[in-house]
């Protein structure tokens, strides 16, 4: 076999092989016996009569906001600003509600020690939501 013929053998499988894998692989899934459309919708149909009303769970940021307004109540407001940085890190999906967390914090915390007193555990967490929610807190007083 000459060296002109083993490329030409080489670029032929080069283009067929992909095509015959992705094919192959398309037919292997449509056949397996799950993929079956009427028995998906049976075994889903199946499993929502088996769900509980307590399975209904709250979203994280809700349980997240509870632990803090009671680390607040229990510690000071400073703890519950360290706890909410420490939890928007470890799980950044949480950054979207840390500004609304951080100002329920700053209400909470003028509600517990005044806004003078309240205003003091302020940090630079959430963009300065915690100052925001003492001053509109504070003003509403």
């Amino acid at each position: 076999m000459t060296q002109t013929a083993a490329r030409r053998i080489g670029r032929t499988l080069a283009l067929v092989l992909p095509v015959v894998l992705v094919l192959s692989g398309t037919l292997a899934v449509t056949s397996v016996p799950w993929a079956n459309r009427s028995t998906e919708s049976q075994m889903l149909t199946a499993s929502s009569e088996n769900v509980s009303v307590r399975a209904a769970s709250r979203a994280p940021h809700e349980v997240l906001r509870e632990k803090l307004l009671t680390d607040l109540q229990q510690k000071d407001p400073g703890v519950a600003l360290t706890n909410l940085q420490r939890a928007v890190e470890g799980r950044p999906s949480l950054a979207r509600h840390c500004m609304a967390i951080a100002r329920d914090l700053g209400r909470a915390a003028v509600a517990r020690y005044g806004p003078t007193r309240a205003q003091s555990f302020s940090r630079p967490v959430c963009d300065t939501s915690f100052a925001a929610g003492v001053s509109q807190q504070a003003q509403g007083n």
